[in-house]
């Protein structure tokens, strides 16, 4: 779907327009030639890539002959170009018509070398754009850690001549089954704006099953409106109103219970555009990491607290979750990594900045506190508590390492699931059972607690023994802590996805818990990215 204005703008360049864009060739092919040759190599000397790429052609160019491949790349550049805005992408960044201007205003072969190389640095911007996103994660959010697999800037453009250009351009943005529902949930979102939205805001308060009144006929409209509910009239908060919000609640993440209270309220008065904000940064973010996730693999939604195993795209066990706290130091990171093995009956290492920061203090006032965990010199030795002037030390100097045995008490529960990373981040039970009756779950130091952790472990070793279930029981009553590999190794992800889509279709939206999506979608702005509809 092309944006009006640039739809009008291409279909006044169509019919072979473009072909005649560059002024006619001069008489002196000698000197054109040599001209447009010279304005390539000053053009493309400040940029690496291109450099490479012109003098490996001979500073021969690829856009701006007169021969029917090179209007067929214009042509296609072009094109691609005005259809940016459908993907999310900045309109300032790419702009055809400020290119179609360079073009028609290089009257010599020298100027006309300067245009080519415009040419191809829009290109690769585009390409880098639709391949791997606008924005450098890591310099946006300093807790995503994930490396973006971007395409070889000059593996790309080396290829694109040999290709059918409108394909290959097609083909650089992700094929994922995710990123084309997105796009189409932008679309109907982007409608939806442009015939004014969804309707007036419902009050906010608290509307029960049986209620009756304006509040209540707001609701009912703003639903139908969403597409939630069958046009009906009314104003009783009926059984179809009751079924429309359960279902609106749990495709917010919310407890669905039915009943209209502050939460959801806010959840309802969200607009069509706050919407839409979130869709585009799912869009960046698949850009990110459109790469293969495994056909089997664990997808932890941060934003959604849960975990959940995936075969073929298709979840087969999923349990909630409770990830780390809001408090910068406590936020859970975004990577992702492979699952190795798991651990029965786990030992708890108390991580340095637990013990320096909670532990200490604590033990400066009494040497007995934390009673349940022990403390051990450098060389593993168990120290006597009453030895010890705890006062003595600092954060920087406090020498000694504390870990809890395995145990019901154990921080760790029962089991812990081992993805080796930087960042001392795993999967694991956990005694604290009630938090996870909360809607809102972020509480722990950063690592990802498991509700169901047993089933998880035995669906992840159904692949490879014959009774999981007789297995990991067995392991469990020895009490000894042991490791049990993965015949194969589990491709984990851990996201933070605010907006995502049902397989079958659909939006989902979550709470920006660590606020991380609004610090991408501010960034997004400065691109000019619009979450508006674009009109001609």
């Amino acid at each position: 779907m092309l944006v009006p204005s640039r739809r009008r703008f291409l279909a006044g360049l169509s019919s072979g327009a473009l072909a005649a864009i560059l002024p006619a060739a001069p008489a002196s092919a000698l000197a054109l030639a040599t001209g447009f040759q010279q304005g390539v190599a000053e053009a493309a000397a400040r940029d690496e890539v291109l450099a490479a790429f012109y003098r490996a052609r001979g500073l021969d160019g690829i856009w701006t002959g007169s021969d029917g491949r090179d209007v067929a790349r214009r042509n296609a550049l072009l094109a691609a170009m005005a259809e940016a805005p459908v993907h999310g992408l900045g309109v300032r960044r790419h702009d055809p018509e400020a290119l179609v201007r360079t073009l028609r205003a290089a009257a010599t072969p020298r100027e006309q070398g300067h245009a080519e190389v415009e040419m191809s640095r829009a290109f690769l911007r585009l390409a880098g754009d639709l391949n791997a996103g606008m924005l450098v994660p890591s310099k946006v959010e300093d807790h995503i850690k994930r490396e973006v697999l971007a395409a070889d800037p000059l593996a790309v453009i080396t290829v694109f001549p040999e290709e059918e250009p409108v394909a290959f351009l097609r083909g650089l943005a992700p094929t994922t089954a995710e990123y084309a529902r997105l796009l189409r949930e932008k679309a109907a979102l982007e409608e939806r704006i442009a015939a004014g939205g969804w309707g007036p805001e419902v009050p906010i308060g608290k509307l029960e099953p049986g209620a009756s009144g304006a509040a209540v006929r707001t609701l009912r409209d703003r639903l139908i409106d969403m597409g939630r509910l069958r046009p009906t009239a009314g104003a009783r908060y009926d059984a179809g109103l009751t079924a429309a919000v359960r279902q609106f609640q749990a495709d917010h993440g919310l407890a669905p219970d039915g009943v209209a209270g502050e939460g959801t309220l806010r959840e309802v008065n969200a607009s069509p555009t706050d919407r839409l904000r979130s869709v585009l940064v799912a869009l960046e973010r698949e850009r990110w990491n459109a790469a293969p996730r495994g056909s089997r693999h664990v997808w932890v939604n941060l934003t959604d607290f849960t975990a959940a195993i995936m075969d073929d795209d298709v979840p087969t066990f999923r349990t909630r979750a409770v990830i780390g706290a809001t408090a910068d130091d406590r936020q859970t990171p975004e990577f992702s990594d492979l699952m190795q093995f798991m651990v029965v009956n786990p030992s708890w290492f108390v991580p340095r900045s637990i013990i320096v920061n909670e532990y200490l203090p604590q033990l400066r006032g009494n040497p007995n506190a934390a009673g349940h965990l022990r403390i051990t010199d450098s060389s593993g030795r168990v120290i006597d508590r009453g030895s010890v002037d705890f006062s003595a030390y600092s954060a920087s100097s406090f020498p000694y390492a504390m870990s809890q045995p395995p145990g019901p008490s154990n921080a760790l529960g029962v089991v812990k699931f081992m993805f080796p990373n930087p960042w001392n981040i795993y999967l694991h039970d956990t005694p604290a059972k009630d938090l996870f009756g909360r809607e809102t779950r972020a509480f722990s130091h950063g690592c990802i607690r498991l509700a169901d952790p047993r089933g998880f472990a035995r669906h992840l070793l159904a692949r490879q023994v014959r009774d999981p279930e007789a297995l990991f029981d067995e392991k469990l009553r020895s009490g000894a802590e042991t490791r049990v590999n993965l015949d194969q190794p589990v491709p984990v992800h851990l996201e933070y996805r605010t907006a995502f889509t049902n397989v079958r279709g659909g939006l989902q939206f979550r709470r920006d818990v660590y606020g991380r999506d609004g610090r991408i979608w501010a960034a997004l702005e400065v691109e000019g990215v619009e979450a508006a509809p674009l009109r001609g």
